[in-house]
């Protein structure tokens, strides 16, 4: 069944590149705060290292993962077989928030598409790599990505992303710390 492994060897590179969707996972310190799952795809997650991964944050209605990785760095990332044989993986780690503007982000930001929404690299060194069954996820057939996200942004100015962002993006649902331009 599952196992917990030393690394992302090339094989866990190969099927973590293949899968479509991914979630990622945070949560607040607060045991009253609310724990986040996000689904995530459009080609925006990297392996940077055997233990290192980073993905591309675009622009959306919630900043929790920026909010909840400022205030204690925990996050979990899952893929899911939805096709092939049935499997789970789960990276576990610490991650840090890259803002849009910054050196770090340009210099990351060429390991991904460009997409006009991009506010930020979340990036994680990871703890713990594990697998498991998944026997239970039932399949699904690919059909194509969805391209609303990459069209509300490109219809927005530089100015009316930057409005957007200090209105839906300042502060999570708990009211921590997001991001805005005056941060």
């Amino acid at each position: 069944m599952g196992k917990v492994l030393e690394a992302i060897d090339s094989d866990l590179k190969t099927w973590i590149e293949s899968q479509r969707l991914f979630f990622v996972a945070t949560a607040p310190i607060s045991t009253d705060g609310l724990i986040n799952c996000s689904p995530k795809g459009m080609d925006t997650f990297r392996i940077t290292g055997a233990r290192e991964v980073a993905y591309l944050d675009l622009t959306g209605s919630g900043i929790e993962t920026a909010a909840h990785l400022k205030e204690n760095a925990r996050i979990v990332f899952m893929f899911c077989a939805f096709d092939g044989s049935p499997k789970i993986v789960r990276l576990h780690g610490k991650g840090s928030y890259v803002r849009d503007g910054t050196t770090e982000f340009s210099m990351l930001q060429e390991l991904f598409p460009s997409y006009r929404g991009a506010r930020g690299i979340v990036r994680a060194n990871l703890d713990r790599i594990s697998d498991s069954c998944g026997y239970s996820v039932p399949r699904y057939e690919y059909v194509g990505e969805r391209d609303t996200l990459l069209k509300w942004a490109d219809s927005k100015s530089p100015e009316e992303l930057t409005k957007y962002r200090n209105e839906k993006n300042a502060k999570s649902l708990d009211g921590l710390p997001g991001i805005a331009t005056d941060d």
